[in-house]
């Protein structure tokens, strides 16, 4: 631990036990603020139910016809979705956990999926919102209730829940070894607070020893999760990346095993043939493959510019990611991955793009701890500008107002401020990979009793930027 957090955390400590000394009661989660959550999440289903009208479950109309052509006998990579011609994009692996599904109606699919993301997404907000609510004093119940509906409304997530797509369960999966790495450091950080007896697997999952089985997962299910693994080496966090790898091995190779036919055409064909799922230049597209293609106005992106640009994209943000997880600030770290992830895929729809959503609460959180602690520079309320911004993109999504297809509409035909709406989630992804700001001791100065002395509200040192 290097020398600046070590003083950071020891001034938390004090400022902990000060207000633990001043008489101000505890943060406590009573059980009667979670009703809170569950209207809450009513109210997100409702909203979702509007987008189901307009998105009418495409795509998983789409994944499941193509996996019951398959079980009929056809190749899965050539199926054709009637209307659309679009295919089967994932692993075969993808394909076996949707199998067992098959036989459900479009319909009814559709809505089980509805309901397992949201239920995903509440998980992932109570692990992401917790340690900011705890460290402001506000009750988790009620800044949950208050998130979710809010969330329900961000592009990603009203894509995925009217589309019928899976990126919230993988989301959760990656947001839940993120709570696995901070139990696995609070138990190396405090190795006398014993694991509380009982099952093993669940001791084990109290521990943290399970991280990386979530990432693992998600990158057997859809590759663009394995630069998380990157991250973990980068990292030296070793026994997570060797979880994670051999998890998504493991599901990879039992799919060669009963699928050996399909995985060949999969990974020696399919995978390398980006335009299986459309056009680079197609405004829905928010990598920087798809800024690229759109601003030289070419259906695909020249590969030699976005070859360059991606991988500088790719060493910014994994050398970001690096030093957020050094300051103690693990959320900010899986953060700058995700959102390095949707910059560097050659193909990025909205709906990949879950990360902005934390990215929202950590501006959010540092405008916010900045402005109470009474910071005399203008930065608290930049940041609150800023989040403001992202909220407002995140929701609004300015490329749906100037949609451009080759060769039939150029994309400079509504000119420079068309470009900027067109690209402005692209735009967006860059300006929080270069500059999204992390806080010192975030995750390491909220684990609680065992980490620190037990907290009437945490308050840490600094924020890092």
């Amino acid at each position: 631990m290097s020398a600046t957090l070590r003083r950071c955390l020891d001034h938390v400590a004090s400022r902990r036990l000060r207000a633990a000394s001043s008489g101000r009661p505890a943060l406590v989660l009573r059980p009667r603020h979670w009703w809170l959550a569950g209207v809450g999440a009513l109210l997100a289903v409702i909203a979702a139910a509007a987008f189901v009208q307009h998105y009418t479950f495409v795509d998983t109309r789409i994944y499941y016809g193509a996996v019951r052509s398959w079980i009929g006998g056809n190749p899965l990579y050539a199926y054709a979705a009637p209307g659309t011609g679009l295919g089967f994009t994932y692993p075969p692996f993808a394909a076996l956990i949707m199998a067992p599904f098959a036989w459900i109606p479009d319909g009814v699919m559709g809505w089980g999926s509805l309901l397992v993301s949201v239920a995903a997404l509440t998980f992932v907000l109570a692990i992401v919102l917790r340690p900011v609510a705890d460290r402001h004093g506000w009750s988790r119940g009620r800044t949950l209730a208050i998130a979710l509906p809010v969330a329900v409304l961000s592009e990603p997530v009203r894509q995925t829940l009217g589309m019928g797509q899976v990126d919230l369960v993988l989301f959760a999966l990656i947001a839940a070894d993120l709570l696995a790495l901070r139990r696995s450091a609070r138990a190396e950080r405090a190795a006398a607070d014993p694991v509380p007896a009982g099952n093993a697997v669940v001791r084990r999952w109290r521990a943290g020893t399970w991280a990386g089985v979530g990432i693992g997962l998600a990158a057997a299910f859809k590759l663009t999760p394995a630069l998380f693994i990157v991250y973990l080496l980068v990292t030296g966090q070793r026994r997570a990346a060797r979880t994670a790898i051999v998890t998504a091995a493991a599901a990879t190779l039992v799919t060669a095993v009963l699928v050996p036919r399909t995985t060949v055409q999969y990974f020696g064909a399919a995978l390398w043939q980006t335009d299986r799922v459309g056009r680079t230049d197609v405004s829905e597209n928010q990598s920087l493959a798809g800024l690229l293609a759109r601003l030289t106005d070419t259906p695909h992106a020249p590969a030699a510019a976005w070859a360059l640009v991606a991988l500088a994209a790719l060493v910014l943000g994994l050398a970001r990611a690096r030093q957020a997880h050094l300051n103690g600030d693990e959320l900010a770290a899986f953060t700058l991955v995700g959102l390095t992830a949707g910059l560097v895929s050659p193909v990025s729809w909205t709906h990949h793009l879950m990360f902005l959503l934390p990215a929202l609460v950590i501006l959010a959180d540092t405008a916010w701890h900045r402005r109470l602690a009474g910071e005399p520079t203008r930065i608290p309320e930049l940041r609150l500008v800023a989040a403001g911004v992202v909220l407002l993109l995140t929701i609004a999504s300015p490329f749906w107002f100037v949609l451009h297809r080759l060769p039939l509409t150029s994309h400079y035909a509504d000119g420079w401020l068309g470009v900027v709406a067109e690209n402005a989630i692209t735009l967006l992804l860059v300006a929080l990979v270069a500059a999204l700001p992390h806080r010192l001791g975030m995750d390491l100065g909220s684990r609680g009793p065992s980490a620190l002395p037990p907290p009437a509200q945490l308050i840490d040192a600094r924020d890092g930027g």
